[in-house]
């Protein structure tokens, strides 16, 4: 049985007291309890009119949650896929990435890792881990070639 509307409200208040969610988060998760769609939106719009729901906010609190562990290519494509626009996730990741991608990748790496690559093998696997994080090729080879270039050296 699906719930009224009224019903609705309270499901949207309960999930956006957890945590934030962007709109599309929030109507995928309110139309499988909805009558219509037409009752998911008008509570999405009240949602939205109050400041309940931001996906401002949403994008904000997300990229600082996923700073320390992913690439900013990483977060976009998240933030993308969870319904929020370029333009607002641009600005959200260009407030709360301040720390230069470099030296983020290279925390990624130490905690991961910690030990130079000793061959060819070794810095492939490292620099995958590293892409699958949504670190930027020019930034894997610029992190691994120090450590590559100090490892021959030393």
């Amino acid at each position: 049985m699906k719930k009224p509307a009224a019903s609705l409200s309270s499901t949207a208040l309960r999930l956006l007291a957890t945590r934030e969610h962007s709109r599309l988060e929030l109507r995928r998760k309110l139309a499988a309890r909805a009558d219509a769609s037409d009752d998911v939106e008008a509570v999405l719009d009240r949602m939205a009119e109050t400041g309940l729901q931001s996906d401002e906010r949403f994008a904000e609190s997300f990229v600082r949650s996923r700073a320390s562990r992913f690439g900013a290519a990483r977060i976009h494509r998240e933030l993308g896929e969870r319904g929020v626009d370029g333009e607002t996730a641009a600005s959200a990741m260009s407030e709360a990435l301040q720390e230069d991608e470099l030296m983020r990748a290279r925390s990624v790496w130490q905690k991961k890792y910690g030990v130079l690559p000793q061959d060819h093998r070794e810095w492939a696997r490292q620099a995958r881990f590293l892409q699958t994080r949504g670190f930027a090729v020019d930034i894997i080879r610029k992190l691994l070639k120090e450590t590559l270039d100090e490892s021959a050296q030393g």
